[in-house]
């Protein structure tokens, strides 16, 4: 268990990263990539050409006597939830970081990319119950508070339960939220709460994923240990029959998600803990961007 030194100074560290790449790298992009709730009134002024004549004010127009256009501006403000995986196949990590860590990492550099847009932000924590819910806030203090609940949280509970997840996202969300799921889909029967999801807020699904997950390193025989059924499996890496398979049963795994995934209308991206996420993030908001 962290020091509570070690704590402050991680929350330090991934707060300066974030606003750096925030700052340097995501530019204009967060901003782009995510509409506003719609369009207000934000003043009146003389008709210039090209202005579209639907908005001229003929009230205004006739008592000046001259023509003059309404404006109105993007209402920006957004709420951006953080949906987290906190289940017990999340601490595991054999090559670059963790699951857990990354996701800590991601979320902060979401989040402040959120609050330097003036957005809500809110974090709800999930196994196979929902194990801490955030409501959205704008601020430094607050996600520096969510940060810290990301880097300390120890689960109650090891399983996971995408379905009850989702559910709760729909529940206490009650407006369009730009959501962020991070999770390793390692559920089931939840296709029908992720299509209701996605109809009421714009989902963005994260699949973290090891390399060991994959493509099994040949290593003879190797006991394994599935952290949350708490079962033990002996499996020969050294057949090159059982390293297919065990391929087989990830890739298969893997397009049924991205599968639902579309099939529910949500934006879809597949981290390997050994790339660079904020590269991947990158790409996906100038493609959102670009649409």
């Amino acid at each position: 268990m962290a020091t509570t030194e070690e704590i402050l100074k991680k929350v330090n560290e991934l707060e300066i990263k974030s606003k750096r790449l925030t700052r340097h790298l995501f530019k204009g992009e967060y901003h782009s990539a995510f509409k506003g709730r719609g369009m207000h009134f934000k003043e009146v002024r003389e008709y210039e050409a090209g202005d579209d004549i639907r908005f001229i004010d003929w009230n205004v127009s006739a008592r000046l006597g001259h023509p003059y256009s309404k404006v109105f501006e993007e209402e920006r403000e957004l709420t951006v939830m953080l949906v987290v995986d906190v289940s017990a196949s999340f601490f595991f990590g054999t090559q670059g970081m963790q699951k857990n860590e990354m996701i800590a990492e991601m979320a902060a550099v979401l989040a402040f990319a959120a609050i330097s847009n003036n957005d809500k932000v809110g974090l709800l924590l999930f196994s196979d119950v929902v194990e801490k819910y955030i409501p959205p806030k704008k601020g430094r203090n607050h996600v520096l508070h969510i940060v810290r609940t990301l880097l300390t949280y120890q689960p109650k509970s090891t399983g996971t339960n995408l379905q009850e997840a989702l559910r709760k996202l729909n529940a206490y969300t009650k407006h369009e939220s730009i959501c962020f799921l991070l999770t390793d889909f390692f559920a089931d029967n939840y296709l029908d709460t992720l299509k209701a999801s996605a109809q009421k807020h714009d989902l963005i699904g994260i699949n973290l994923y090891d390399s060991f997950e994959c493509h099994l390193p040949d290593i003879g025989w190797i006991e394994l240990y599935d952290a949350e059924s708490k079962a033990y499996v002996l499996i020969n890496s050294g057949d090159q029959e059982q390293r297919r398979q065990w391929f087989q049963t990830y890739f298969d795994r893997e397009q049924k998600v991205k599968q639902q995934m579309l099939q529910a209308g949500a934006d879809y991206l597949h981290i390997n803990t050994n790339e660079d996420y904020v590269k991947k993030l990158h790409q996906f908001f100038r493609k959102r961007h670009k649409k």
